[in-house]
């Protein structure tokens, strides 16, 4: 079981309590595919974001969606998630107007996010545009 309770913070509005149900564990996750303008997917850097407005790890869930189906849930701090656009040079920061923060997500494709590397393991290059199937 999956909880997400976010207090109204500088970085995103407050989200009452949720519950989900977990299908599979949680894994980091360091971009996503999200349409910020109707009809263009673009890619997106993820972290989770703290009450102390620090970055931390983002994670994504498989979750049973309150009788939508399986979804994945995308998660991260206390203070919710902050995105940039991908490749964005910028530090992660609340003062910069390129970036935004969302309490939680419900992604219904795994295609749609993009794993956090393995220890060691080298990363690809990937694009920077959704190709949205």
């Amino acid at each position: 079981m999956r909880i997400i309770e976010i207090p109204d913070n500088p970085n995103c509005a407050a989200a009452d309590l949720r519950v989900f149900h977990d299908l599979a564990p949680a894994r980091g996750v360091v971009q996503v595919c999200l349409e910020p303008q109707a009809g263009v997917p673009a890619w997106f850097e993820v972290t989770g974001w703290t009450l102390v407005g620090k970055p931390v790890p983002a994670f994504a869930q498989k979750v049973d969606d309150s009788g939508d189906g399986v979804a994945y849930l995308l998660f991260g701090g206390d203070a919710g998630l902050r995105f940039k656009p991908a490749g964005s040079a910028g530090s992660w920061s609340l003062q910069d107007s390129a970036q935004s923060g969302e309490p939680f997500l419900i992604i219904g494709d795994s295609e749609d996010l993009r794993p956090r590397p393995e220890a060691g393991a080298a990363e690809a290059r990937q694009e920077e545009v959704c190709d949205g199937r």
